[in-house]
């Protein structure tokens, strides 16, 4: 039995990571300490104004961990890594997890090349980025190789000069084969220079070189080289006027600021890099609670460094942050020099802080309107339904369709839809073991039965374990059973809901003669439904996921074992037999119910083998 109390007492006075967990050893929160005595301890103590998000952590937890480090910096690599590993629910976290492209130039190579990366290494290759785009940086890396002739082969030269012929670059002029030995290593490596200049920003002397090439051929009357020289030029400019925003200064930095309505957080980052913004990104940062601006960016700085290859010099930032000093030590240790964190007061640094600031207050509006969009395809469409049906609310819907072909592998799907919108985490699928056939109302039968008898099973065990339904597969009702068909479907999920003293609502999702959805039956009747509603809308999407789901798994199961059939099993009777059974009687019912006189008159058939196929449906019985 872990006494908190107890175990407070024995906290040292040293530097550390804490990790708060509840009764299932749940991780709710990590953090970091200088002294984890004082940290820790502080959690328990009385009406000290932490606010209720805390508040409830704190009454969740059942124990805590600590792990005891050599400095407050290696508490905040630990801290760090572990809320990445874990994601705690009481953590501010940054929500998005995107890698950056870069281009990458490998100097390590004689001949080098220009690739696209997603890696940053400790290599003797040439990096530049991050970029926003993984497009764009393709489109510069194929205008690099096409200005400068690059090579893009794999070949490790110079080993393999001459050991093979010239790729189809080399031929189409935009590669000047140093697989051949047709460069000179020095040439090659002064265009790859030039290439590089490029990358830093120096378009200037490309263009004019460009101008002047384009020109010549055109006087020479060499029409095909100038077209491509000015398509060049024009690409050239394109990559240039993309750099119009400067901040003045030829260094790399992140600018970051954030905006906030309520518990809603968007910071958005600036790149900019040798002077040039380059790009941005934007991160929703999740259990916010009552942090203050200064603790969010905090949070921001050190679970988003942690994970990028590339670390500016100086990071810009709009609010103050506690723990400035320990972060630019941490962060100028992972860079190799110094790494600078400011909040600019004045003049141009300010300004390019207050254009983040009111990009992320953009994003947030166009958020909230996309958020209101989707709520009505979702929560409204859900409230039409249970208005429709009378019913208090219909959060939680389930929905079932039955998938098979001439009744072998008989499957029936599960999907869930909790709020409007799909819950895969709890789709179930079930191979029907009782129904031989194409029976679809047998096979709906057998798969409510399972499913909520799994359910009251769960139950039956979470309540002997005091746990919440939440921790099942099957324990968790709907609010609304929506079945693939009209009254039919609907009559099988009521019988099988009484038969275990269940009170489910059922209806029906009704089919014109298109098998387009028109109506619902509910309660005996059938309710129309404008077909312009979102409420129809999520209907049919319900209506379609339950129809992909079985076919996807059925697709699964049949592939296992090609088209595989119940006739298989007869002796005597192959694939020409089979095929002549199908067309005849067209399904496996007719079949089973066939004479041997019926089944002799078939071309195909000897009186032994209609014989065999009679006495294999009878031993089934």
């Amino acid at each position: 039995m872990f006494d908190i109390q107890e175990e407070l007492k024995k906290l040292p006075n040293s530097p550390g990571v804490y990790i708060m967990k509840d009764s299932s050893d749940g991780i709710l929160y990590v953090g970091k300490a200088i002294n984890l005595h004082n940290r820790v301890r502080s959690y328990f103590r009385k009406n000290v104004g932490r606010g209720p998000a805390i508040d409830q952590m704190i009454s969740l937890i059942d124990h805590f961990e600590y792990i005891v480090t050599d400095s407050e910096l290696e508490a905040l690599v630990l801290e760090n890594n572990l809320i990445k590993e874990h994601s705690p629910k009481y953590n501010t976290l940054l929500k998005d997890d995107k890698t950056y492209p870069y281009i990458k130039v490998t100097l390590g190579e004689p001949y080098p090349r220009v690739m696209f990366s997603r890696l940053m290494k400790k290599d003797k290759s040439k990096y530049f980025g991050p970029y926003s785009s993984a497009a764009a940086v393709k489109d510069t890396i194929e205008l690099l190789n096409k200005l400068y002739m690059l090579r893009t082969c794999n070949r490790s030269l110079p080993r393999d000069i001459g050991a093979d012929r010239p790729c189809l670059n080399y031929h189409i002029g935009q590669c000047t084969a140093p697989c051949q030995g047709y460069v000179s290593k020095e040439e090659y490596n002064e265009q790859i220079a030039e290439a590089m200049e490029f990358l830093n920003g120096n378009y200037k002397p490309v263009l004019k070189s460009l101008e002047e090439r384009m020109h010549a051929a055109a006087e020479a009357m060499e029409f095909e080289e100038a077209a491509r020289l000015r398509d060049l030029h024009i690409s050239v400019k394109s990559v240039a006027q993309k750099q119009k925003i400067n901040e003045g200064e030829g260094e790399d930095k992140d600018i970051i600021a954030m905006a906030r309505d309520k518990d809603e957080i968007v910071v958005q980052i600036f790149f900019v890099r040798d002077g040039k913004l380059i790009g941005r990104e934007h991160y929703y940062m999740t259990h916010v609670a009552e942090d203050s601006p200064g603790a969010i960016l905090q949070e921001f700085v050190k679970q988003f460094y942690a994970g990028t290859p590339f670390l500016p010099k100086e990071i810009m930032l709009q609010h103050e942050i506690e723990e400035a000093k320990l972060l630019e030590e941490w962060l100028s240790g992972r860079r190799g020099t110094r790494v600078y964190i400011k909040v600019p007061k004045a003049g141009q640094k300010e300004k390019m802080v207050e254009l983040a600031a009111h990009n992320a207050e953009i994003i947030l509006t166009q958020d909230r309107e996309k958020l209101k969009r989707e709520e009505g395809r979702t929560i409204g469409a859900v409230k039409e339904i249970a208005k429709l049906l009378g019913l208090e609310n219909a959060d939680r819907m389930e929905a079932f369709d039955i998938s098979n072909t001439n009744g072998f592998e008989n499957v029936a799907s599960m999907v869930v839809f909790e709020k409007g919108k799909p819950k895969k985490s709890d789709y179930r699928k079930f191979k029907i073991k009782t129904v031989t056939g194409p029976d679809d109302y047998s096979c709906m039968r057998e798969a409510l039965t399972r499913r909520f008898t799994h359910g009251m099973e769960e139950n039956e065990e979470l309540a002997r374990k005091d746990m919440d339904a939440s921790f099942g597969s099957f324990s968790k009702y709907p609010d609304l059973l929506l079945m693939d068909g009209g009254r039919g479907q609907v009559n099988i999920a009521l019988e099988v809901l009484e038969s275990l003293g269940l009170n489910v609502p059922v209806c029906g999702m009704v089919k014109d003669d298109f098998h387009r959805t028109r109506g619902i039956y509910f309660n005996n009747v059938e309710l129309p439904i404008d077909i312009h509603s979102e409420g129809f809308k999520l209907v049919t999407r319900i209506q379609d996921e339950a129809h992909r789901f079985a076919i996807e798994y059925h697709k699964s199961l049949r592939s296992k074992v090609q088209v595989k059939s119940i006739l298989d099993d007869i002796q005597g009777v192959g694939p020409a037999r089979r095929k002549a059974l199908m067309r005849h009687f067209t399904d496996l019912s007719a079949i089973a119910a066939a004479t041997e006189e019926e089944i002799s008159a078939i071309p195909e058939f000897t009186p032994q083998a209609a014989a065999a196929v009679v006495k294999f449906f009878k031993d089934r019985k």
